[in-house]
């Protein structure tokens, strides 16, 4: 079918660091939007993904060859607004058919001014990217000249180093009772939906999905700005501390480090994920480093002695398995199964633990919302210790 908007069409150009040029279609805002292209297998989800605070600063390629189909609606977003820089896409669709759906995805984008490009070839950049990395890259509807855009490709930092959590975290307290939307429910536990445990949830780039699903599980969650210390934490006498996604280098995210370091101390019940894992590591004494591509997509095997889970992922940078292997107080509990890069650990003596992946993800699988009620189960037992720790 031909294109009924192919007269109106306004090309677009995309340019790797390498040089690399693209040329395709506008169909989100107008300008330029430079950051870090990376790709993401999910064959649903995009509002999820577009949405998701851990991909700011991210440029993402959509392996899935059309995007759009189901349009945008408030209830599946993860934050206020889009957290991306810019979207790649190789076909688009303009009329939604969902019955759901509140606005198509160009005008969505539009409207939060992302950038976006469809009509290349998304199959030759991921195998371009697997092959020789996640690298920076820049789209433009308003430069047309590849050097020109080039020239300003180069001129920002890498991933590496930067701390994005300060970018996205929120920047006052709140308080998060609303639980898992109806629509929604599943697991074997839903939870109690009068709230008997407090949670403080340190807000790396949180996901909403996973304060909802920890209010399913009877939590009342008080999330904290990044750079909460370990006093503006404590004076809430948690049952449980989380800590939660986001984006960028976790080693860049000092602060945070040092806070859960301190938090460790109190043996109280902790939890991580994504982000939250790795700062969690690097609080023990390890190390992190940054993935040749990333993980990013539904359906990443997750596991160990011969148990799998199918997890939802998102994440450029990996803990390192040397470290935690010469920590005596930490395990590996999971590993992700098409590389071995550690996706879990737990403290050997103390209810604190962490993954790698999303068990709230959704849409995604829903192998490891377990996680959600291990937490829960844990803090029930801390708080019935006639002495804690």
């Amino acid at each position: 079918m031909l294109d009924p908007h192919r007269a109106s069409r306004k090309p677009a150009l995309l340019v790797l660091a390498d040089g690399t040029t693209y040329r395709g279609w506008s169909f989100g805002a107008e300008g330029t939007t430079l950051g870090e292209v990376v790709f993401n297998t999910g064959m649903t989800g995009y509002q999820e993904v577009m949405t998701d605070p851990s991909y700011c600063g991210q440029i993402v390629t959509f392996t899935y060859p059309e995007l759009g189909n189901t349009g945008i609606n408030d209830l599946d977003s993860e934050s206020d607004r889009p957290q991306i820089k810019g979207v790649i896409a190789r076909n688009i669709s303009r009329m939604p058919s969902n019955w759901r759906s509140q606005t198509p995805l160009p005008e969505y984008l539009k409207q939060h001014g992302i950038v976006a490009i469809y009509g290349i070839d998304t199959r030759a950049l991921t195998r371009k990217i697997r092959s020789e990395g996640a690298t920076n890259g820049g789209i433009s509807t308003e430069i047309a000249d590849p050097a020109t855009l080039l020239a300003k490709v180069r001129a920002i930092p890498s991933m590496a180093g930067l701390n994005l959590a300060a970018v996205v975290t929120a920047s006052e307290a709140y308080e998060w009772l609303e639980p898992t939307c109806d629509e929604w429910v599943y697991g074997e536990i839903e939870g109690d939906r009068n709230p008997t445990l407090t949670v403080v949830a340190i807000d790396f780039g949180v996901k909403r999905n996973i304060l909802r699903r920890l209010a399913s599980y009877g939590c009342r969650v008080i999330v904290l700005p990044a750079a909460a210390t370990p006093e503006d934490i404590l004076k809430h006498n948690p049952d449980g501390i989380f800590l939660s996604n986001g984006p960028g280098d976790p080693a860049a995210v000092t602060q945070g480090i040092a806070t859960t370091k301190a938090l460790l101390e109190q043996g109280k019940p902790m939890f991580g994920i994504c982000l939250g894992h790795q700062i969690l590591s690097l609080a023990m004494g390890s190390d992190t480093f940054k993935l040749k591509f990333g993980h990013r997509g539904l359906n990443q095997p997750c596991g160990l002695d011969r148990q799998v889970e199918i997890t939802s992922q998102n994440h450029g940078f990996s803990v390192s398995a040397d470290a935690i292997n010469a920590e005596a107080d930490f395990e590996i509990t999971h590993l992700n199964l098409n590389d071995r890069t550690i996706a879990g650990i737990r403290h050997k003596t103390l209810p604190i633990f962490s993954v790698q992946y999303h068990p709230e993800a959704s849409p995604g699988p829903h192998d490891a919302d377990y996680l959600f009620g291990q937490f829960v189960t844990a803090m029930r037992q801390h708080a019935a210790q006639p002495e804690a720790i």
